[in-house]
């Protein structure tokens, strides 16, 4: 709990040599935290809250467009074709996070088909103030829930890619000094079950994911994190362009033509090597693949594209090898 309040009072986001876009920084305490506890954050989590302060009305009326205009973009379902739609989130205003769900969703969207299904919530790429919506507990939900009302859930798949800083209780929401929130694998299971979205692939990149594995397994589920509910994960410095686990899955291993498994056994053997290599504590990526999922992930794997496309930023660990010259 020390070290989670340490990184949410603490952590900068950065900007680019020669930049002159001076990305919004986390600066003062987060409200509530202090004095709430950890019962308290974890009743917090449980329910998906947020705390939203200081946000100017225009500000508000911006973000309601942008969020109604993702919302209406989405194109219907095809009957007889397993849709994917995906859904990729950055639920903290550092720009690692926000670069890496922008590029989850153009690889996801390419690889699966779904360049017409694809939503992204994200802050800052670190260049400019976002144009997209803000990844939130709330802005997330409500986008499943427009998912789920234009999939068919029967024979559609969601794609669910999240990136962010984690907790031992769930993903940790930060954008800036605006909003704080939490969301624990209880909350976002209740959401899935109450939408009826049972098919779904889910990615998850922040420290603890693995707390997300027990509750969000299911025989149509498929579902991979950056980490074991006890390990760290790595990556997350605010001027990379990757995590460990972005990078391995997303920025290689997914822009190839191979089956899912194959992609994910990848990712977390070039996972391990990045952290044998920086003496790191392995963060244990986790991976659950329902037998039911198999039907849907073969007709999504035949919607990937023949030829592999070439990864893009820089590698997750330059940081770590930089230093250890």
């Amino acid at each position: 709990m020390k070290r989670l309040l340490t990184i949410l009072l603490t952590m900068m986001a950065g900007a680019a040599p020669g930049q002159t876009y001076h990305p919004p920084e986390h600066t003062r305490p987060v409200p509530l935290v202090s004095s709430a506890g950890e019962s308290g954050l974890l009743e917090l989590a449980d329910h998906g809250g947020a705390i939203e302060h200081d946000r100017a009305p225009g500000w508000q009326l911006a973000e309601h467009r942008r969020l109604s205009d993702a919302l209406t973009g989405l194109a219907p379902q095809r009957k007889g074709v397993v849709d994917a739609y995906v859904l990729a989130a950055a639920l903290d205003s550092d720009p690692v996070f926000g670069r890496e769900a922008r590029e989850a969703g153009r690889v996801l969207a390419r690889r699966y088909d779904a360049a017409r299904r694809t939503m992204v919530l994200a802050g800052t790429d670190g260049t400019a103030d976002s144009a997209l919506p803000m990844g939130s507990p709330a802005n997330l939900e409500v986008a499943l829930a427009r998912i789920a009302e234009v999939m068919d859930p029967a024979e559609d798949v969601l794609v669910l890619y999240i990136t962010s800083h984690g907790a031992r209780f769930g993903l940790v929401y930060n954008d800036a000094d605006q909003g704080f929130g939490a969301i624990a694998p209880r909350r976002l299971w209740s959401t899935l079950s109450h939408l009826g979205i049972r098919n779904r692939l889910i990615l998850i990149s922040a420290c603890y994911a693995g707390v997300f594995v027990p509750m969000l397994s299911s025989d149509t589920t498929a579902i991979v994190t950056a980490a074991s509910a006890d390990r760290t994960s790595f990556g997350c410095q605010s001027d990379n362009d990757w995590t460990f686990f972005g990078d391995a899955l997303i920025n290689h291993a997914l822009r190839k033509p191979q089956p899912l498994a194959a992609a994910v056994q990848e990712a977390v053997e070039t996972i391990a090597g990045w952290e044998r290599d920086a003496a790191l504590e392995p963060s244990n990526p986790q991976v659950a693949i329902g037998t039911g999922a198999a039907r849907w992930l073969a007709a999504l794997d035949a919607h990937a594209p023949a030829a592999a496309t070439s990864p893009v930023g820089r590698p997750a660990n330059a940081v770590l090898t930089t230093a250890a010259r």
